[in-house]
């Protein structure tokens, strides 16, 4: 996971998609063997040297400044996800953030998660592990308790259980989704040899994850929509939104939910009932006195 080669590689699958003829853009013509803007134009949108840029995207600049790693960003129309990307990559060392001991989930953050009785929630820390789950959670994605702890990762599963592309309709969609995230915890994180080793065991194990993780797309877990299908339920489709923990940046409760009244809504009170089901009740009616 080298810092230099990961801005270097970003960089570069984001200036292939900025096109000369995007509005902004100043073609230097000739033909072209590579998609996208050649440094030359993307130094000029950008307003820096043409050799500073190079360095740049060769990752041999040093203390490189905010408003020139902005300056870039806008000139390749960078969103507010890879803006952040780019500025962690080209932190210098010292100023990087080392992931160091084992996440904990604290009180507070169970005490939210068992309070969600009628929704699937989830906490996911760095790399995507799975620290805890609700018993929603547990009975639409998968068998939390049943897993070894190293397994409990959400990449692992989506690349490397079968089942997920049962589970996930859109699978091709969530796999996408599920790269990007890795790639964003990996600039926040470009030292941490757990992630590398997950990248390098799913990069082996899966040609779908090495086709993804070529690209160089990144977002954070925000807010969406995930299709599931359930064997019991069927297809849901459910809204998410990321709940990050007040002491830990790497810690996300991910909520799913539907609009209230919805048929989805109405699937999920059934999810929920198969979660706490109601117990017979005894009958006595044929109960006879001797």
């Amino acid at each position: 996971m080298d810092r230099a080669r990961q801005l270097s590689e970003f960089l570069k699958t984001r200036r292939a998609r900025r096109q000369p003829d995007d509005d902004g853009a100043t073609s230097f013509g000739g033909q072209r063997r590579v998609p996208g803007l050649r440094r030359e134009e993307l130094a000029l949108l950008a307003g820096v040297s043409v050799d500073y840029y190079t360095r740049l995207e060769q990752g041999r600049a040093r203390n490189v400044s905010p408003d020139v790693l902005d300056a870039v960003a806008r000139a390749l129309r960078l969103d507010a996800d890879e803006r952040a990307h780019l500025h962690n990559l080209a932190k210098p060392a010292g100023a990087r953030k080392r992931a160091s001991r084992p996440q904990q989930v604290g009180p507070e953050m169970r005490q939210a998660l068992a309070a969600l009785t009628t929704v699937p929630a989830y906490i996911v820390g760095r790399r995507l592990d799975v620290l805890a789950w609700n018993e929603l959670a547990r009975l639409l994605i998968v068998d939390f308790p049943t897993l070894p702890a190293a397994e409990r990762n959400m990449a692992r599963l989506v690349f490397l259980d079968e089942a997920s592309r049962d589970l996930y309709p859109d699978w091709e969609t969530k796999a996408r989704d599920t790269v990007a995230n890795l790639r964003y915890d990996a600039g926040r994180h470009p030292d941490d040899p757990q992630l590398a080793g997950l990248v390098g065991e799913l990069s082996l194990a899966s040609s779908d994850f090495r086709r993804l993780w070529a690209e160089h797309n990144v977002h954070a877990k925000n807010r969406g929509r995930k299709r599931f299908h359930h064997p019991r339920i069927g297809e849901l489709a459910l809204d998410y939104v990321a709940m990050r923990a007040p002491d830990d940046p790497d810690m996300t409760m991910m909520i799913y939910s539907a609009p209230a009244g919805s048929d989805t809504a109405a699937d999920l009170l059934l999810l929920a009932a198969l979660a706490n089901p109601v117990p017979a009740r005894a009958d006595h009616s044929a109960q006879q006195a001797p």
